[in-house]
């Protein structure tokens, strides 16, 4: 076979694979650098999601991206359980959350997520850093840590392959992340200022060495 063919052949399968569309309940999600598959666990349908490892780059648009939603400001609520691949990399932290705002070719968002190995890392530094927002492309978790320290990221208990109930509550420049139900937030933040906060789409986001799962997609616009 030549090459010719062969290069062909591997932009079919990986348009193939870009352009995958999956239902979980009432919803449909398009997977976007990642690929997605609905599963079953303990007879519960699930959204099972791993990035695309040709993607090097961290804190990408590697995500669901749920079809037919435009969302401003409310709530989105969704299970989520992580697990680390057998070629997950030793920097993986099982990285899984949700993206939101999302414009229309996925060159812009917001994300909030968690690294649930560092839940009970015997390390305060790593502690420190269990919980992540960043705004894509400017503002990833590098610059935040750098330029504005401790603003973006947080400590919260948490550990892989546990169910955890992520609910974001959204208002203009101010996001909130509440973990399991709890009363009180983890995570109250206010966007940099120069993030445009446009109505957008909502995807559900992993990133370098997860299997990811997400159930339970709860969604409330709000003006």
């Amino acid at each position: 076979m030549n090459k010719l063919i062969v290069m062909s052949l591997l932009l079919f399968f990986s348009s193939f694979l870009y352009a995958q569309t999956v239902k979980l309940g009432k919803y449909e999600f398009s997977a976007n650098q990642v690929s997605l598959t609905a599963v079953k666990i303990n007879g519960k349908a699930a959204l099972r999601i791993i990035k695309d490892e040709t993607i090097k780059k961290v804190d990408e648009p590697t995500f669901a991206k749920l079809m037919g939603v435009n969302f401003k400001n409310g709530m989105i609520e969704v299970k989520v359980l992580s697990r680390l691949l057998n070629s997950a990399p030793e920097y993986a932290r099982g990285f899984i959350g949700v993206a939101y705002r999302i414009n229309r070719d996925n060159s812009a968002y917001e994300s909030i997520y968690i690294r649930p190995t560092n839940g009970r890392a015997e390390d305060q530094v790593r502690r420190n850093h269990t919980i992540q927002y960043y705004a894509y492309p400017d503002w990833k978790f590098d610059r935040l840590r750098q330029e504005k320290p401790e603003q973006y990221e947080t400590y919260a208990d948490m550990q892989l392959d546990k169910w955890i109930t992520i609910r974001i509550e959204i208002k203009d420049k101010v996001a909130k992340l509440f973990l399991d139900n709890k009363e009180q937030p983890c995570l109250y933040l206010n966007t940099p200022k120069d993030v445009v906060t446009k109505a957008g789409g909502i995807g559900l986001w992993v990133d370098v060495g997860t299997e990811g799962f997400f159930k339970d997609l709860k969604i409330t616009k709000i003006d």
